[in-house]
């Protein structure tokens, strides 16, 4: 995968060797690489007022392989720099407004077929035994990726007994979370595009205090692996209205039934433990459906008669 700065560095080197037509692509890509990043060779050929096959020859000429490989190196280049609102008209500009569902969910499917291809089996061995061996297990993931955050350390909870959810309503309480943290413990950094400035220092705070960090993210140049040792890559649609989270959230997934199936008898106790706690208290009885014959019954808790 290209380095952030590497397309202009060869578009700059190979200049003076392009022909009329490429010229005119370098000077766009390089005024406007934010637009440009999300059109096709077709349609950028329309707008520069070339050919599709000058825009292709003008990728191969740069080294790349052909078009998609440099779109990609595109998208590295500004996978960060989108605002709120440069991804809403995005979003207008790729998706026709008839086929919202199909595109969508199109997207997530190609999000986890690349995450499958691309993802480092090492990395997630190493990060379930660094989980395992780990005295606390800490978790953060702000704004958009809170929910993923949430959700692993829901399980982690189930497996482990000192699982900590860092609250991020300031920076600073961030701190006082973590000052305890040691070489004995691990946090999971959760973050994506556009990355969160509070995880990454609170990262960088677990790192100099010798933790092992772990970080769910997008992509290898991601800021978020400046301070980890183990790096779980899941793709994210980088330009929508909302953040595509189905590649991260099934990497999670694929980590909490890891670790289940190497604390397989803590995890049955546990759950054993919670059911029995669960049926005593009712905790599900209040809003359970029971299936009777053709008909669906409500349960309702003993607080007296249901007027019918």
């Amino acid at each position: 995968m290209s380095k952030p700065n590497e397309l202009m560095s060869r578009v700059n080197e190979r200049y003076s060797s392009l022909s009329k037509g490429q010229k005119l692509l370098a000077t766009y890509i390089t005024d406007n690489y934010d637009k440009a990043v999300f059109l096709t060779a077709a349609k950028l050929g329309k707008v520069v007022g070339v050919s599709e096959s000058t825009v292709v020859r003008f990728a191969t000429q740069l080294g790349y392989k052909g078009y998609p490989e440099f779109q990609k190196a595109l998208e590295e280049l500004v996978r960060n720099k989108l605002n709120s609102v440069q991804r809403m008209e995005v979003t207008y500009e790729r998706i026709d407004q008839s086929e919202i569902l199909d595109t969508v969910l199109s997207s997530d499917i190609d999000n986890i077929k690349h995450t499958l291809e691309n993802i480092d089996h090492a990395a997630f061995d190493l990060a379930v035994e660094t989980i395992l061996s780990a005295r606390k297990i800490y978790v953060i993931g702000i704004r958009s990726c809170a929910p993923l955050a949430n959700f692993l350390s829901f399980y982690l909870k189930f497996i482990f007994e000192d699982v900590i959810l860092l609250a991020t309503s300031s920076a600073n309480e961030l701190f006082e979370q973590t000052m305890h943290i040691t070489g004995d413990d691990v946090i999971i950094g959760i973050s994506f595009p556009r990355y969160s400035m509070r995880t990454l220092k609170t990262l960088e705070f677990a790192n100099n205090r010798n933790a092992k960090v772990i970080t769910i993210t997008d992509s290898v140049h991601s800021p978020m692996n400046l301070y980890s040792s183990c790096n779980l890559i899941a793709n994210s649609d980088m330009a929508s209205i909302v953040d595509s989270l189905t590649a991260p959230l099934s990497v999670i997934n694929a980590l909490i039934v890891a670790l289940c199936m190497r604390k397989r008898d803590d995890v049955v106790t546990t759950l054993e433990s919670l059911e029995q706690i669960w049926d005593e208290y009712q905790v599900y009885d209040n809003d359970e459906l029971d299936y009777i014959g053709d008909s669906v019954k409500m349960r309702y808790s003993e607080l007296g008669d249901v007027d019918e």
